[in-house]
């Protein structure tokens, strides 16, 4: 079987908010810099790889001017929005000792990519996988899917993608990929076995 993991709040916590709040006490100005930088439009086009890190920080401090200096202070440390969720990562070695291969297929942008293989040896794991930015297309988009499945020759069937978001897992779905709405890492351990046993 061929086990299909999300990134983000799967195999590490993405918390803006948290990474926020420890760099500025000012609730507002929380909210202000979640809805300029994270929930933004661009953000997403980071995702895509069609806008870089600069040019996106750019837009933040023309958009809004009198939050320039916080929205740099948030730029030059963004990656530290994610942190190693260990039970997951824990798992990778006993799925790979069952037989199973491994691929990441996660929405992330150019600058984040490169922090999270240099900086985490488990990556050394998967067989492969496609981050959204390398390719122009993020989830829930079919494209990033069919890219996977394409690109490893795999068959969907008889792959397992777990993803924290529904749209993702549904879209997945509609690929013909059985996908699981991943809430902790227990949610992995039963289908562990031989994948005709798999809970339905």
């Amino acid at each position: 079987m061929n086990f299909i993991f999300d990134l983000g709040n799967v195999l590490l916590y993405y918390t803006p908010d948290v990474y926020l709040r420890s760099l500025f006490s000012d609730e507002n100005l929380v909210d202000k810099l979640l809805n300029t930088i994270f929930k933004s439009p661009e953000w997403l086009d980071m995702d895509r790889g069609i806008l870089t890190h600069e040019e996106a920080t750019d837009i933040f401090c023309t958009r809004e001017p009198g939050l320039k200096s916080a929205i740099h202070q948030t730029m030059q440390n963004f990656d530290m929005t994610f942190t190693p969720i260990q039970e997951t990562i824990e798992l990778l070695p006993i799925i790979k000792g069952l037989g199973h291969n491994i691929y990441y297929l996660s929405n992330i942008h150019k600058e984040i990519r490169d922090h999270l293989i240099e900086n985490y040896d488990y990556f050394d794991l998967f067989e492969g996988g496609i981050f959204s930015c390398d390719i122009n297309y993020i989830k829930p988009s079919p494209e990033i899917y069919r890219h996977l499945i394409n690109k490893y020759k795999l068959i969907p069937s008889d792959c397992i993608f777990f993803d924290d978001m529904e749209e993702n897992v549904s879209a997945a779905e509609k690929e013909g990929i059985k996908s699981v709405l991943f809430t902790t890492a227990e949610c992995i351990k039963p289908y562990l076995g031989n994948f005709s046993s798999t809970p339905q």
